[in-house]
């Protein structure tokens, strides 16, 4: 029996070995994009799910700085120091924390934001943030709010400023 003799080619080789490793490398890197997409999303949902289980006295509250002009820039940078680490720069959402610009958050009553900001969603990596005093959660609830009102533009170097 005659065997067959292929020319080895020691780039060819490590060529293949390569386009192999590339290849495997892909899929690792799009199987980890997904994963954090999925794991995006279920934190979006158990935001949202905190939102819509706010009660109905919290969701009626009205905020003690509404009437403050600067209220929304106080709250941007309390944002900045307190949420951006796990919500992003501008509100757009991590891998730690969902984004506060969804249309569930644009709705969302300000008694409703301002309830899971004391509250925090524990269960699911969001603090409570009930040792922050009152008028600066309503600071923040301001700040999330000028994030929606295309009429009103988050104050400037702040984390919602695009």
């Amino acid at each position: 029996m005659t065997r067959l003799r292929i020319p080895v080619v020691p780039g060819a080789v490590l060529l293949l070995a390569v386009a192999c490793g590339f290849a495997l490398f892909g899929s690792a890197a799009r199987a980890q994009q997904e994963q954090a997409q999925q794991e995006q999303a279920q934190s979006t949902r158990n935001f949202h799910n905190a939102l819509a289980k706010a009660p109905e006295k919290a969701r009626a509250m009205h905020s003690q700085v509404e009437t403050e002009p600067d209220a929304a820039a106080a709250g941007g940078k309390l944002f900045d120091l307190h949420c951006a680490e796990c919500h992003g720069k501008k509100a757009g959402g991590t891998r730690r924390g969902p984004s506060l610009l969804s249309l569930e958050m644009q709705q969302a009553p300000p008694g409703a934001i301002f309830w899971v900001l004391t509250n925090g969603v524990v269960r699911h990596g969001m603090p409570v943030w009930s040792k922050l005093p009152e008028p600066q959660r309503w600071q923040l609830v301001a700040f999330l709010q000028s994030l929606r009102s295309p009429g009103r533009q988050p104050p400037p170097g702040s984390a919602g400023q695009q």
